[in-house]
C-alpha cells in the first residue's frame, strides 16, 4: 500500500471532517450535562457516522454508476465541494453556521443529529469517502481506508472527551488559528482531486 495514499487519506479526511472544529460545537450542544451523558453522546455519534461513511465507501461508487454519474465526474464535483468547504474555514463561514445551529436547535440527544449528521458525515466526508474509495486498490486498499476512517473517528471521539480540556487550552483564537490552517490544506488537497478527474478524462497531465 502507498504510504503517500495512506497520508493523504488520513490528512483529507482529517480536515473534512474537522475533529478540532467540531470539539466546541460539541461542547455547546452538550452543555448542561454530566459526564456521563457527554460520553455517551459521544460514543453514539461517531458510531453512527461510520457506519454510514463505511456505507458510502462500499456502495457510494455503485449508486454513482446506476445514476450514470461516473467516478472522474464525481472526483471533480467532490474537488469543488471540498474547496467551498476550505473557503468556509478559511472566512470562518463554517464555524458560524454550526455555532448558529447549536445555538437556534434544543437537543436533548444531539448525537444523530447535528453532531453525527451532517457534523461528522456530512457531504463533504462522504464525498471524501467515496472518492477515497475509488482510488483504493482491492481488498487491503479498502481496509487501509477504512482503517484511516476509524482512526480520524477515534481522534474525534477522543477530542470530543477532553473537549472541555482542550477549549480552555487553546482559547478561541487558538482554535481559529488551526481551522485556518486546516482550511489552507484542504484547499490544496481539494485542487488535486479535480486534477485527477481531470487527468481520467484525458484534460491535463500526470506528475
Amino acid at each position: 500500500m502507498d504510504q503517500t495514499f495512506l497520508i493523504g487519506a488520513f490528512a483529507t479526511l482529517f480536515v473534512v471532517i474537522d475533529p478540532i472544529g467540531l470539539a466546541p460545537i460539541f461542547i455547546a450542544l452538550t452543555a448542561d450535562t454530566d459526564d456521563r451523558h457527554r460520553r455517551a453522546v459521544a460514543l453514539r455519534a461517531v458510531l453512527i457516522a461510520g457506519s454510514l461513511l463505511t456505507l458510502f465507501a462500499f456502495f457510494g461508487e455503485a449508486v454513482l454508476g446506476f445514476i450514470g454519474i461516473s467516478m472522474p465526474a464525481f472526483r471533480i464535483a467532490g474537488g469543488i465541494l471540498l474547496f467551498l468547504t476550505a473557503l468556509d474555514m478559511l472566512f470562518e463561514r463554517r464555524t458560524k453556521r454550526r455555532e448558529d445551529q447549536a445555538d437556534e436547535e434544543d437537543f436533548p440527544d444531539p448525537s444523530v443529529f447535528p453532531i453525527a449528521i451532517p457534523l461528522i458525515a456530512g457531504p463533504g466526508a462522504i464525498a471524501t469517502m467515496i472518492l477515497l474509495a475509488g482510488r483504493a486498490e482491492g481488498a487491503l486498499g479498502m481496509a487501509a481506508v477504512l482503517g484511516v476512517m476509524a482512526a480520524v473517528l477515534m481522534l474525534a471521539l477522543l477530542l470530543f472527551l477532553s473537549a472541555g480540556v482542550i477549549e480552555r487550552g487553546l482559547g478561541r483564537t487558538g482554535i481559529n488559528v488551526v481551522t485556518r490552517l486546516l482550511g489552507m490544506l484542504l484547499a490544496a488537497l481539494s485542487v488535486q482531486f479535480v486534477l485527477d478527474g481531470l487527468r481520467d478524462f484525458g484534460l491535463a497531465s500526470g506528475a
